[in-house]
């Protein structure tokens, strides 16, 4: 990393970037920062907890937004998002934390997938939504999600060092251990590393997330036949479409034995409510619109995996199928610009980040893809407009300062470019792209090596 980095800072001071320059740029990076004991809410005993419920608010406020853009940002259909957020607070009265400040949306992204941030900040992906049957299944999915907010599942793994670092890696850092960094960010990996806070629950969170979820679900009013759907649905898709979903297999362990305990407690301890009911035609109501693209969005999906086998060709093949299907899909005219900027095809790239961030101004990321096209164009001062566009709808990215930098240091702009450097380095210390920030700071006079 260091090697390749000082050959970098090289050649941005000659202004001669290459491909993987650029698409490394594209990388979004971030770090962030979260005493004793406590009692569990759910188990009412004591547990080694060095983060306050304070601190999981904090925590969650402040890294959540960069996720959910990390994955297109909530669908622009209003309805469905406040459909789920209506099955999501039908149930938070049952809680152990009802006072938790939850929120839910559907994100665009296409794998399959949910989530929670450790103060209740919920997403449920475009993939899981259309895998899903009933309301029910859909409510057992946040009422699982839940669970893990209600046990403190990640303050707890935080707390005992399961995290080995509650700072949070930048994206770039976190990429490099797998290879090619530009390859996984060109796969639409790059981001934010705000998961990072996204814990890889152990199987004991999920049996526990499970049994929590189906209690707050069948006192809301559902059938618990519901959980034993949604888990149907993922041991089937483990079987028949690992690929698919082995993103959340990644953080939430799916086993057979969480079927088989699903279909027990539903036949025992919760066997009063079986005759609730599912909600299978509100459901699909809902979701209509979803389903109309299904087509577009598997396309999508096949486009990701393309890509992160950095098989760009047969990728954009995909991708160009899904645009023909869903021409004005956020998510696919980002992936597509992703796509064409690695294969260093930069012209195409702000041709279809430029549609994008047009199709959805207030998200974020378009807006930075659309910059490292333009950065590559040499069209810094459009760069810098696109960067300062993200950051101020997407403050606290710490590396948007860094490319800010970048694109006035290219412009010959040094004064300016210090300054971005000089509050860059107020955040991030170490990496390569520290080396380069102080690196020209030292070389211009700002500060003593």
């Amino acid at each position: 990393m260091h090697n390749r980095y000082s050959g970098f800072a090289r050649r941005i001071g000659a202004r001669a970037m290459t491909r993987r320059d650029f698409i490394w740029l594209a990388t979004v990076g971030t770090a962030g920062a979260a005493t004793g004991c406590a009692v569990n809410p759910v188990t009412g005993q004591q547990q080694l907890m060095f983060l306050s419920e304070a601190n999981e608010i904090a925590l969650d406020k402040e890294h959540s937004p960069h996720q959910f853009s990390s994955d297109y940002g909530a669908v622009q259909d209003v309805r469905l998002n406040q459909y789920i957020t209506t099955v999501g607070e039908s149930m938070t009265g049952f809680t152990h934390r009802p006072h938790m400040p939850y929120s839910y949306r559907c994100v665009n992204a296409t794998y399959v997938n949910a989530y929670t941030f450790p103060g209740g900040s919920m997403a449920t992906t475009r993939g899981i939504m259309l895998e899903m049957q009933d309301e029910a299944e859909l409510a057992g999915l946040l009422g699982h999600e839940m669970g893990h907010v209600n046990a403190r599942h990640t303050a707890a793994r935080m707390s005992t060092g399961i995290l080995t670092s509650v700072v949070l890696l930048g994206a770039s850092a976190a990429l490099a251990s797998q290879g090619e960094t530009w390859g996984a960010v060109a796969a639409g990996l790059g981001g934010v590393a705000a998961g990072a806070l996204l814990a890889h629950y152990s199987r004991n969170d999920e049996r526990q997330a499970d049994s929590l979820g189906m209690e707050y679900m069948t006192k809301s009013g559902y059938s618990p036949e519901g959980m034993v759907g949604l888990m149907d649905v993922l041991r089937k898709m483990q079987k028949n479409n690992p690929s698919a979903i082995e993103m959340m297999f990644s953080t939430h362990p799916m086993s057979e034995e969480r079927y088989q305990t699903a279909v027990r407690e539903a036949g025992s301890t919760h066997a009063h409510a079986r005759t609730q009911p599912l909600y299978r035609e509100r459901y699909m109501d809902h979701t209509a619109g979803l389903r109309q693209i299904k087509g577009a969005i598997e396309k999508m999906q096949e486009g990701e995996k393309l890509m992160r086998q950095e098989r760009f060709s047969p990728a954009e093949t995909a991708l160009d199928d899904a645009l023909r299907q869903a021409p004005e899909d956020y998510a696919g005219l980002v992936l597509m610009a992703k796509c064409q900027l690695a294969m260093d095809r930069p012209q195409r790239a702000e041709f279809f980040a430029d549609k994008a961030r047009n199709i959805y101004p207030a998200e974020a990321q378009a807006h930075h893809v659309s910059g490292v096209a333009k950065l590559n164009l040499k069209q810094f001062d459009a760069a810098y407009d696109q960067f300062d566009r993200y950051e101020k709808l997407l403050p606290g990215n710490p590396n948007t300062v860094f490319l800010k930098g970048i694109s006035l240091e290219a412009m010959g702009r040094r004064s300016q470019s210090a300054q971005e450097y000089q509050r860059f380095l107020g955040s991030v210390r170490q990496g390569g792209q520290a080396e380069h920030a102080y690196g020209r700071l030292v070389e211009w006079g700002y500060i003593s090596p």
